[in-house]
Formats: C-alpha cells, structure tokens, sequence
C-alpha cells in the first residue's frame, strides 16, 4: 500500500512543479486509486505526466531517511542496502528504480519478512523517505535431528532409511544476535557423527561498514567414512569403534564496498585421523603415509549478487568464484578453482528462465581419494543424478529450467501464535517448472566407475513450494541419459 503512494506523491510533486496550473486538475484525483493500482496506471492520474518528462524534469533531494519498524536490527544496517544516502537528488524514474532495488536488497539479508520504502512527506522538492520494514524472529534453539546422506532418496532409498545414519542433537542459531545482522551457530551433535561445533560472523566491524569477519570451531569424531567410491555410489565403511575424528579451526575476512560484490579471504586448519582399517580397504584415501592427515587451506572468493530476491530470484545475475590451496607438502598438495554463475529473466509475469553454470579444476589431477570428489556433494550435482556421485578433477555442468507460479496462497495463523509473532499469516508460493542440464566430468583414473569421462545429460519436470525463512522444498521427477528415473525430494531454507 505503501508504496503506490510513494509513487503518486512524487508524481504529484512532479507534475506541480512542472506546471503549477495542473494542480487543480490533480485536486482529489488520488482518491480513486486503487491500493493494487501498479505504478503504469498510477501514473495516468497525473495528467501530465510522461516518461520523457520523468528522465528530464527536476530533481528530487532526499533531505532525511527514517528506518521503522527495526525493534532490534540497527537502523545503519538497514541503510547499508539503500542505494542513496541524505543529501542525494534523483529525478523522478531514478528514485522509482532506487526504491524497488533498496527494498531486494533489504529482503536479501534475510532478517527480514517484508520491506517497503516509499516517500512519507514532502516540502517542495525536498523528501522525507521511510523504510518500514517487518522483522523475521532471530533465535532458533531447537532440537536437531538431520540425515548424513546426500538428500533425502539416497537415504530412503540405498541406506533403506536407516536410522543408524541420522544426526541428533540440539542446534542453536541465533541470527542478527547484537543487532547488526551477525550470526552465532552452536551445534551439539550426537548420534552418525558426535560433533560440537561453534562459529560467529559479523559482516561489518569497521566504521564505514566494509569489512567483516567469520570464526569457526569444528571438532568430532565418527563410527563410519565414505573410503571409497564404487559404481558411482558412496562405499562406507563401519566399526564398533570410532574409525574417523577430525578438527577444523580458521577465520574469513570478507570485505563489501559497494552493494553487490563481496571479497572473502580465509585461512583454516584441518586435521583428519583415521583407523588403520580405512587405509587397508583404500591405500589412496590420503595417499600421504600414516593415519593422520593435517593441512592448511588458504581461499579467496568473489561473489557477486544482484538478484530481486536470492533464495529463489524472478531476475538477476549471481557469481561465485573460489580459488584456494590445500597443503603445503607433495604428499598433500591441490590447487583448486570453481566458479558458478546463474542468471535469471522474467518472461511476462508469472514465468522465470533461469540458466546456471558450474566448472571446476582440480590441480595436479593425481589427488588421494579425499580431494577427488566434485559431483553430487552438497549443492554441486546434477538433477538426474542424485542417486550417484561423480568424483574427478576436472569438469562442470550447465542448467536450464523454466517456471511458472501457478497459485499463492497465506494461511492465517491461530490466535494464540498471532499475539506472539510479526506476521498473521504463513505464505505458500507454488511454481511448476521443467528443467534439462548436461555435464561431464573427467577422470585419470576412474576405477570401478562409469559416469566419469561420459557426457552426461537429465531432465524433468517438477515443483517448487517456497515459504517463511527462506524455506524452499523441490519435488521433481527426472529422466536421464542411461536410461534411469525417479522422484526426487530436496530441501533448503535459511536455517
């Protein structure tokens, strides 16, 4: 509602100062406008307004910015994604175009369920521009209970959801903890893996809000490890005892001058040791000698984000580039370079086009068994393939899928949840999509696997529900290249 009205006002003001005389024509015009009325219709009720006059009529000075509706977020957090500053002057397109980008990029830090911002007085030319925002619910402490295996049908259906592979727990998360939209993760971990792992982050430190920093702490140990891969399906190996514990200790510093590019810089230390029966079933698990294998890993990425909304854009351009190295002995010793792109185009209203790509290197391409995965672990596989792992050092995919929102739909919450929260009602979005990609990956040595070094191609058809707090669950029913198809279920949220 909010924000039609931003729109007429400054449309208003506009046309008044263009041409004084039209003020009488204007006189109650707005009263008629729908509150659903899109911007092109809005801007018929000025009489003479035209795009031509938007781009080359006077100019508007923001005179004060005002941030409502942050009970905790600090307002210099939410101004970090507004895209002009106190003091500025736009014509009227410019702060049309300005007011749509801040509130995506306020949406995409996620501490918030809705953000509007819109003109809420004016003197002349000079504006007083509100941010209203509506804030997400920031602790989660929780009783954790999460599968081990790659997604939800490799459990049920190759490990007959076996309860043996489940972690259990609880997992406190704690987001926008002091306010300024840093995060605090404490997991304590039983069950397929006993873990406690503990890691804060804080985007900005310094006085002009550029430069942050991300600590983590990860200690555990574990009766099973994936030792080897056989038939392109992860081969694990159990014993009464404890047959793998490790350690991981590092910090990130990531630097972000403008609003969509990051720059992170990380080093991490890693200690691996494992039973002397892991290295009898595979000699080139860590192809160095002994059970214990320690590290350094050195990393630098570039990400940037301009999307509408990022866990699930309408349009957009995301990039993500990571090159780091891993050891400093012969022993141990990999280079490594991956970069993902996906980019977005509305097609109308309701349907999207999305391409994405991945590539990656792995360098020397001789690798022990522990840095030769690349397909079908955390989010890098392909649809199709989710049954299967391809492991290699070299290779990468491209996607396509097109979809469209079939209905939305807000169920009301009970009173007793309504007095409690910041939201009435939980949003269902629906969209229908069909989807194809095709890759490959390459191996020296591809054992007893077949997918390595073939051109690899799936598609399918399926549907996407996305929710509150980012939640987005995927059900979709592929078809690939040898011959194999299935149903298959994925899960992602911001928590």
């Amino acid at each position: 509602m909010y924000q039609w009205k931003s729109y007429v006002i400054l449309a208003a003001v506009f046309a008044l100062s263009v041409n004084p005389l039209i003020a009488q024509q204007a006189d109650g015009a707005f009263d008629s406008i729908p509150s659903t009325a899109p911007l092109v219709d809005v801007l018929k009720y000025i009489p003479t307004y035209t795009a031509k006059q938007a781009n080359t009529g006077p100019t508007f000075l923001i005179a004060t910015i005002i941030v409502s509706g942050n009970k905790k977020t600090r307002s210099n957090i939410v101004l970090r994604e507004v895209p002009f500053k106190s003091g500025m002057s736009f014509s009227l397109s410019q702060l049309i175009d300005l007011f749509k980008q801040g509130e995506q990029q306020i949406m995409n830090t996620a501490l918030f369920h809705s953000a509007c911002i819109y003109a809420s007085k004016f003197e002349g030319n000079c504006l007083e521009i509100t941010v209203e925002v509506i804030e997400r619910w920031y602790l989660f402490p929780f009783p954790f209970f999460d599968l081990v295996d790659r997604n939800i049908n490799q459990w049920l259906i190759d490990q007959h959801a076996s309860l043996q592979r489940v972690n259990y727990g609880l997992k406190l998360l704690h987001n926008n903890t002091t306010g300024h939209n840093d995060k605090l993760r404490l997991w304590l971990i039983n069950g397929y893996t006993k873990e406690l792992s503990i890691s804060y982050e804080k985007p900005y430190f310094d006085r002009e809000m550029q430069w942050g920093f991300r600590l983590v702490a990860r200690t555990g140990k574990g009766h099973e490890i994936n030792y080897n891969t056989i038939a392109d399906k992860q081969v694990f190996l159990r014993t009464p005892g404890f047959v793998r514990s490790f350690t991981s200790l590092g910090g990130e510093l990531t630097y972000r001058k403008k609003l969509f590019t990051r720059h992170n810089f990380g080093l991490f230390y890693f200690r691996e040791k494992v039973a002397d029966t892991v290295l009898r079933a595979n000699p080139y698990y860590f192809q160095a000698p002994g059970r214990i294998n320690q590290f350094p890993e050195l990393y630098y990425q570039f990400i940037y984000a301009k999307m509408d909304y990022i866990p699930y854009p309408r349009k957009g351009l995301a990039t993500h580039v990571r090159f780091s190295k891993l050891g400093i002995t012969p022993a141990f010793n990999l280079w490594q370079l991956h970069w993902q792109t996906k980019k977005v185009w509305p097609l109308g209203l309701k349907n999207i086009l999305t391409l994405e790509s991945y590539a990656g290197i792995k360098l020397p391409f001789s690798q022990p068994y522990v840095n030769r995965r690349f397909l079908g672990y955390n989010e890098i596989f392909m649809n199709g393939f989710e049954y299967n792992v391809v492991d290699g050092v070299a290779g990468g995919y491209v996607r396509s899928s097109i979809a469209r929102e079939l209905f939305c739909v807000n169920i009301p919450l009970p009173g007793f949840f309504r007095k409690r929260a910041s939201i009435t009602t939980v949003p269902f979005r629906i969209f229908g999509k069909l989807y194809s990609n095709a890759g490959y990956v390459y191996s020296p040595d591809p054992g007893f696997n077949f997918l390595q070094n073939k051109f690899l191609h799936a598609a399918g058809l399926g549907i996407d529900i996305l929710s509150l707090y980012d939640l987005t669950i995927r059900i979709e029913y592929s078809f690939n290249n040898f011959g194999k198809n299935g149903l298959f279920l994925h899960r992602t949220s911001s928590f």
